[in-house]
This record gives structure tokens, C-alpha cells and sequence, in this order.
């Protein structure tokens, strides 16, 4: 935890003494006396416990402590603007917007709730919100043509140059409908039997699926039409004996409510992060520090 004896002021003189290599031409800067400012820079120093600067004919000079604390004292401060820049950039109606990729897993259980918190504390920010597979996203992150993504942890060759930081756990489901005749003998062997809602090759739990299924020694799956589209998948399983093969966050709400019945088969091997994903070279935006904050108290209360 950081010391609350360090105050805004401490970093502010610190780094001023340093730019300007001298106490005296900081002091002039900050509109200080020199006295002041050397008693605030030795409050600083007893705070941390060691000497940060050594006055000398030239100026002043690191030690190799000060070295350390400049290096953390310039990122908070220029930390600190960027946060003031973008909040003063809200504040102007329709300057700013935010790009978000969501998979269907998300867009179904978590940017209801994450939007409608988001524009209740940023109403000027414009979000716009696109759905697709976990390839296509990724794609669409790297060109910068989004902000930020919420998804599956892709392969390493995928993340290269992504970070990600972790939301939830989240599995894959079988859901059919109410008095589907698979629930009354649930045998995944008899998959066959019926047409399956199947992830396409670009969809994130399609490995986790295949690594499933062969787990418990289910070959090809000839009947299956792949798709992540969740307004398809909900209307085609009500409406026959169709198989879905899933996330949860998709229909969480239909397995809720009872409109989807989840079969009993074995998915832990379909288990996997969910999380934010941004690029690596990227610095936060105000509005995109406010979403992740939401983003992440929503998935943590979930």
C-alpha cells in the first residue's frame, strides 16, 4: 500500500528538481520559495527512507534510489494528465467514442448491464458495440478498428501483442428444448441422431469442443450447421430437435427461465478464461478506464 504521508506535492517538486536540475529554478517554476521546496523534498526522503537526490557546483544528481523514484514519479504524473486530458475530452458532447468487440457469450449476459452503467456515468461517449467471432475480433482489435475486446483467451499464436486481463471461467453448453426426446436417454453417442448447432472454426471454444467430444470418443458430427449467431441458435432449437453447442453466457438466460434445458454431458474440458483484450501499444483512454472499471465490477457481481 502506498505511504499516505506521500502527497501529490512530493512527486511534483521531485520531478521539477530534477527537470530543471536545480532547486532554486524549480522553486520559480512551482511559484515556491527555495526552502519550501527543500523541505518538501526532504519530507520525501525521510517518507521512503533513502536519499534521492545529491546537491553539487553542477545542480543536482540521482542517487541511484532517486534513479528508481523518477522513473515511477514521471509515470504518475504523466498518468495523471492523461486522466485529467480525458476527462476534459468527455466533457465536450460527442468528441469522444469507444469501440467494443464482444463475443455472443458477452454480448448476451454482459453488455446489457455494462452499457447501461457505462451511459449512465459517460452519456456523452458514443459506444459502439460489434459481435463476431473470437479470428474476426482479434483481427479488428489489431488494426485498430476497436478499442477493446471481451472474450475467450485465444491460442498464444493469436495473442501475440494482446494483452489480457481475466474476467470469469466459462464453459460450453449442450441446451435443447423442453421435451427434446435426447433428455429423456441423454447419451452424447447419440448426437447423431439429430442436427447440431456447431461452432465454426474461427469461434474460440471450437478446439475446447472438438477436444470434448473426442474426449468421450464422439467422431464427426455429419448432421451440424456451425454458427455462433445467438438470435439463430435460440430460434432454430425452439423450433425443432436440434442439438446447441454453446458458452453459457449465451443462454444463461433461456437455461434460467426454463425455455432451454442444458443436457448432461461432460464439459469441464470446455472451461476457459474470459477476460478484457486490448493491444500492448495502446495507452487507456478516460472512457475506456471508465468501461473496464464497470466491466469489471458487472463480471465480478455476476
Amino acid at each position: 500500500m502506498i505511504d499516505r504521508r506521500i502527497k501529490f506535492r512530493h512527486i511534483q517538486c521531485f520531478a521539477e528538481i530534477v527537470r530543471h536540475n536545480s532547486l532554486k529554478s524549480a522553486a520559480q517554476h512551482l511559484h515556491l520559495t527555495q526552502p519550501a521546496i527543500s523541505k518538501t523534498l526532504k519530507e520525501l526522503e525521510e517518507i521512503v527512507g533513502s536519499v534521492l537526490l545529491v546537491r553539487n557546483r553542477g545542480g543536482v544528481s540521482l542517487t541511484k534510489q532517486g534513479e528508481v523514484f523518477l522513473h515511477f514519479a514521471q509515470m504518475s504524473l504523466a498518468a495523471l494528465q492523461q486522466g485529467l486530458n480525458g476527462v476534459a475530452q468527455m466533457e465536450k458532447t460527442g468528441q469522444e467514442s469507444l469501440a467494443v468487440g464482444a463475443l455472443p457469450s458477452v454480448a448476451a449476459r454482459l453488455m446489457p448491464e455494462v452499457v447501461q452503467a457505462f451511459s449512465d456515468l459517460a452519456p456523452d461517449v458514443t459506444l459502439h458495440i460489434h459481435d463476431g467471432p473470437h479470428g474476426y475480433l482479434i483481427e479488428e482489435l489489431r488494426q485498430g478498428r476497436l478499442d477493446v475486446v471481451i472474450g475467450r483467451m485465444g491460442a498464444p499464436e493469436v495473442m501475440r501483442g494482446i494483452a489480457f486481463t481475466q474476467l470469469y471461467d466459462e464453459h460450453v453448453e449442450f441446451v435443447v428444448r423442453r421435451g427434446h426426446p435426447l433428455l429423456a436417454q441423454p447419451d452424447i453417442q447419440r448426437l447423431e441422431d439429430w442436427p447440431v448447432i456447431f461452432p465454426p472454426e474461427a469461434a474460440a471454444i471450437r478446439p475446447l469442443v472438438d477436444r470434448a467430444l473426442v474426449a468421450q470418443g464422439v467422431g464427426e458430427i455429419g448432421r451440424k450447421v456451425e454458427s455462433v449467431s445467438g438470435a439463430f441458435g435460440r430460434n432454430y432449437v425452439l423450433s425443432n430437435d436440434a442439438v446447441w453447442i454453446i458458452s453459457n453466457g449465451v443462454v444463461a438466460k433461456e437455461l434460467g427461465s426454463g425455455a432451454l434445458v442444458r443436457l448432461p454431458f461432460d464439459t469441464s474440458l470446455t472451461k476457459g478464461p474470459v477476460g478484457l483484450m486490448a493491444r500492448t501499444d495502446t495507452q487507456l483512454s478516460a472512457a475506456e478506464f471508465l468501461f473496464r472499471r464497470i466491466v469489471s465490477d458487472i463480471a465480478e457481481r455476476l
